[in-house]
């Protein structure tokens, strides 16, 4: 198919009205998001700024600050500033430091993807050669043992919270042996154990799916008419099997990129980690509402672009899903 040929494909069949439905589809959960955002504030119970500020606040003080919030106007124009606010860029100000919540995200947001990236990095550098091998080597019913400590082990990471992970690193790692620091640090040693708490269970997940998947692909015709044309073991297993068993596995990394993104919430509060993740605790104890309504979005919006990507991609890899979509 030649250069040209591709963009003529995509733009017609079933690809316009594939995407008109995922965009469509993510532009109401975006919808969804925001509307739920704006109204945490408004569901706290009693006075959210007098909770901020404390009981023993000043009236004045609290008048002034619901002022600033808006929080004494109609609730539809509330929306209407909260839209515009977001179009514009402005997320609030920070009631703990009076800081605009767009500064200490566009602060923190860094040292969470420094964590986040890597980890799904090492998930995929670990979870495809895992699985792989482990169906090569199970296929047919052989290797009984290896079968069973790789899916007894498998199954045992993916059940622990990554924040139980963390705990166990820290205390193996850096209490007991001292080979890696306790909290962050500024070299590369410092992203060692959170980045290996991150990644430890979803890695052990994928490699499960992906096995299993790749053991019934490897059982279809086309493997066997592969193999009964002598090719070599490396092209069946990576040409042929490999990319007809990422469907599904790369539905389940989407997901499991997601929930990473999330993990890093509690691990970033293990190790101290100057990101966002620790940063929404603090806002949550300190009644920030402004800044937890600000992480959340970023968060939200995170999962749903990741889950529009794996439409796409999942569309790409595999036309039959953009066809039974349309």
């Amino acid at each position: 198919m030649t250069t040209a040929a591709a963009p003529a494909r995509l733009r017609g069949g079933p690809w316009p009205a594939f995407a008109a439905r995922r965009l469509t589809r993510f532009a109401v959960s975006l919808w969804a998001l925001l509307t739920a955002a704006f109204l945490m504030i408004h569901l706290v119970p009693g006075d959210p700024v007098r909770a901020a500020l404390g009981m023993t606040a000043p009236a004045d003080l609290v008048r002034a600050k619901r002022l600033e919030l808006g929080l004494d106007d109609p609730l539809w124009v509330q929306y209407g500033h909260y839209l515009r606010g977001l179009v514009t860029g402005d997320l609030g100000t920070s009631m703990a430091s009076g800081q605009p919540v767009t500064q200490v995200i566009g602060d923190r947001l860094p040292a969470t993807l420094q964590l986040a990236i890597p980890a799904f990095a090492v998930v995929v550098a670990v979870a495809v050669p895992a699985g792989v091998v482990f169906a090569v080597l199970t296929r047919g019913g052989r290797r009984r043992g290896s079968e069973l400590a790789f899916t007894s082990v498998s199954v045992f990471l993916g059940a622990i919270p990554e924040f139980l992970v963390a705990v166990a690193l820290v205390a193996l790692f850096a209490v007991g042996l001292g080979w890696f620091p306790v909290a962050g640090g500024d070299d590369a040693s410092a992203y060692v154990l959170p980045v290996a708490a991150l990644a430890a269970g979803p890695a052990a997940v994928l490699a499960r799916m992906l096995r299993v998947e790749l053991l019934s692909v490897l059982g279809a015709d086309f493997v066997r008419t592969a193999r009964a044309k002598r090719l070599p073991a490396r092209l069946v297993y990576l040409r042929h099997a490999l990319p007809n068993a990422l469907t599904a596995t790369l539905t389940l990394g989407g997901l499991l990129l997601t929930g990473l993104v999330a993990g890093t919430v509690l691990v970033e509060n293990v190790f101290a980690w100057p990101g966002l993740g620790s940063t929404i605790v603090q806002s949550i104890l300190q009644k920030d509402y402004p800044l937890v309504q600000g992480i959340v979005l970023v968060y939200g919006a995170g999962v749903l672009l990741v889950n529009l990507l794996v439409d796409v991609v999942l569309g790409l890899l595999d036309p039959r899903s953009a066809i039974r979509e349309a």
